[in-house]
C-alpha cells in the first residue's frame, strides 16, 4: 500500500483536470491523512465549477452577437494618473478555447494579470494594445485620447472584427462597427475583461521601464497615480516629459 506521504506527493503533482481521477482512485483510503487530500481535491473542483458558471455568464454578450462574426472586446486603462499614458486593448477571444478568471484588471492581482495576460496573448484571434501619451492627453483632453488609443487598437488588429463590445463607451471613430456599450462590461464580458487585462498588464510593464529613467517619481510602484510620494516628488523635483501638466496644476 501507498504511504500518505507519497500520495501526498503524487497529489501536488496533479494537474486540476486530473482530479476527478485522483478522487476516484483514492475516495476509498480510510486513512485521515488521504480523507485530507480527497476534502482539499473536491474543494478546488467546486471550486472551478463555480468559475466555469461565472464564466458562462461572462460570455453571455459574446454568444448573443456570434452570429455577426468576429466579437471584439475594448477598454482602456489609465484615465486618473498624473503621469503616463493612457493604454488601449482590443482583444477577439475563439468562442471554443477556455479561458478562467478573466475579470476587470482591477479585480485581480498583479501575478494573476500576468498569468492572464500570456494565455490570452497566446490564445486570442487578435489581440493589440495602443497608447495616447501625455502629450497627446493635454492636446485633446482625456476621454478624446481615451477614444484615439481605443482606435489605434481595434485599428491594428490582424483580423477586422464585426462587433465592438465596449466599457461604456461609444468611439465616434469607430462607426464603421457595430458598438455594444456595457455598463461595467470589463466585469460582465470575457472580451472586454481580456482587452483590460492586457492594457493594464502593458501600461504597468511601461510604467515600470519608464521608472528607470525618473526613479525620483517611484512609477514602478504607483504607475504614475497621483500617491502622497508621488505628490511630494512633484513638488520636490517638478515635472518630467511623463507627466499631463492638464492634471497637476495645483500640485506644482
Amino acid at each position: 500500500m501507498e504511504s500518505i506521504a507519497e500520495i501526498k506527493k503524487y497529489y501536488k503533482t496533479l494537474d486540476i483536470d486530473k482530479l476527478p481521477d485522483f478522487v476516484s482512485a483514492y475516495e476509498k483510503d480510510d486513512r485521515s491523512g488521504v480523507q485530507t487530500l480527497i476534502l482539499y481535491a473536491k474543494k478546488k473542483l467546486k471550486a472551478l465549477e463555480k468559475e466555469r458558471e461565472r464564466m458562462k455568464k461572462m460570455h453571455a454578450f459574446e454568444e448573443k452577437y456570434a452570429d455577426m462574426g468576429y466579437i471584439c472586446g475594448v477598454d482602456e486603462v489609465g484615465r486618473g494618473p498624473l503621469a503616463g499614458p493612457v493604454c488601449a486593448g482590443a482583444v477577439i477571444l475563439p468562442m471554443d478555447e477556455e479561458i478562467l478568471y478573466l475579470n476587470d484588471s482591477k479585480q485581480l492581482s498583479e501575478k494573476k494579470r500576468e498569468e492572464l495576460y500570456d494565455i490570452i496573448m497566446e490564445k486570442a484571434i487578435a489581440a493589440e494594445v495602443a497608447f495616447s501619451d501625455a502629450k497627446r492627453i493635454d492636446e485633446i483632453n482625456i476621454l478624446q485620447a481615451d477614444y484615439e488609443a481605443m482606435t489605434m487598437a481595434v485599428n491594428n488588429l490582424k483580423v477586422k472584427p464585426n462587433v465592438l463590445l465596449l466599457d461604456a463607451v461609444h468611439v465616434p471613430a469607430l462607426e464603421e462597427y457595430k458598438q455594444v456599450s456595457i455598463i461595467k462590461g470589463d466585469a460582465k464580458s470575457a472580451s472586454i475583461a481580456a482587452a483590460s487585462i492586457i492594457a493594464k498588464v502593458t501600461r504597468d510593464r511601461y510604467m515600470k521601464e519608464m521608472d528607470k529613467k525618473y526613479p525620483e517619481y517611484g512609477f514602478a510602484s504607483n504607475k504614475g497615480y497621483g500617491s502622497a510620494a508621488h505628490i511630494e516628488a512633484l513638488k520636490k523635483y517638478g515635472p518630467c516629459e511623463l507627466h499631463r501638466r492638464t492634471f497637476i496644476g495645483h500640485f506644482v
